[in-house]
């Protein structure tokens, strides 16, 4: 059995930690639904990772998996992470390029992580390495036994057959629950929910302060059933310098008419073309296209 170690949960935290919390409290921030620090927040999830209730154990692995890379970079810029910490993480994202190098350099990394990254970045060029995968699944054995102060060091918390879709989660929540989920939760709870029919739900995923410019395209492509959401975008003044997120605006017939004609005279003669003759916008845009094209060409 690994040996036990004890970590100080701060006072923000302490309320979802312990068998005598509530479930249902220790669900919600397994899911990562409630706002922490980042270095709380992580040790928060990695403590209920080893959680004696299976489904509160599955869904802080599930939580701790789906970590974005801007989170995980800002963490790794804290050199007190403990190296148990660390171990979880890289184990789960230590193959991202994004990350790697921080992993290797960072302080606090444990001998068999540092063995692990060094062993990565030998065999990078070849994915079927067994020397790589050994020290992968040594790690992987290493981590999944150790216990944040709990019973059991036979538990493996990491075990990817043991995850809970976020998909099927969000099925059992309250639109109170979605909302919050969608405003603070990652990339993941960001793609399930701006699906769902509740438009405060969906409209809320736009508001994330974690958003990417690239999950706005691909919104802003997409055949969107929320108004609100194409207001929110529009008004977004960071966003809409993105010339393909204006290009994606102007294309869709959900974009409010005033600001789509906007985007329209900011776009190249290359895509004005190309709006001028397609069937897939109104006319309203079709024909200012053609008449920005022409006075264009006019004024040559």
């Amino acid at each position: 059995m690994a040996d036990k170690v004890t970590f100080k949960i701060s006072s923000a935290a302490a309320p979802y930690v312990g068998a005598d919390k509530p479930r249902q409290d220790r669900l919600k921030a397994a899911a990562g639904l409630v706002a922490l620090p980042p270095l709380d927040f992580v040790l928060l999830l990695y403590y209920l990772c080893h959680d004696q209730d299976p489904e509160v154990k599955r869904t802080a692995v599930t939580s701790l998996r789906n970590l974005d890379v801007p989170f995980l970079t800002e963490l790794l810029g804290n050199p007190e992470l403990h190296p148990r910490i660390l171990d979880a993480l890289v184990q789960l994202h230590g193959k991202k390029p994004e990350l790697f190098q921080l992993f290797a350099c960072h302080p606090m990394l444990s001998d068999k992580a540092a063995a692990w990254c060094a062993a990565q970045g030998a065999y990078a060029d070849s994915q079927t390495s067994p020397e790589t995968g050994q020290e992968s699944r040594d790690l992987t054995a290493a981590s999944a036994g150790e216990d944040a102060a709990a019973e059991d060091g036979e538990d493996k918390p990491l075990d990817e057959e043991e995850y809970q879709s976020k998909y099927q989660m969000a099925q059992a929540m309250g639109v109170s629950e979605k909302i919050k989920a969608a405003l603070t939760g990652d990339k993941e709870w960001r793609n399930i929910l701006i699906k769902d029919s509740n438009k405060l739900v969906s409209g809320a995923v736009v508001k994330n302060p974690r958003i990417s410019e690239n999950e706005v395209l691909t919104i802003a492509k997409s055949a969107v059933q929320n108004d609100e959401i194409m207001r929110v975008i529009c008004a977004n003044k960071e966003w809409v310098k993105n010339p393909l997120i204006r290009k994606a605006l102007a294309e869709n017939n959900k974009t409010p008419l005033p600001a789509a004609l906007r985007f329209v005279a900011t776009l190249s003669e290359k895509d004005l073309s190309s709006l001028a003759k397609s069937k897939n916008v109104s006319s309203v845009i079709a024909s200012q296209a053609r008449r920005i094209l022409n006075t264009k060409k006019e004024g040559r």
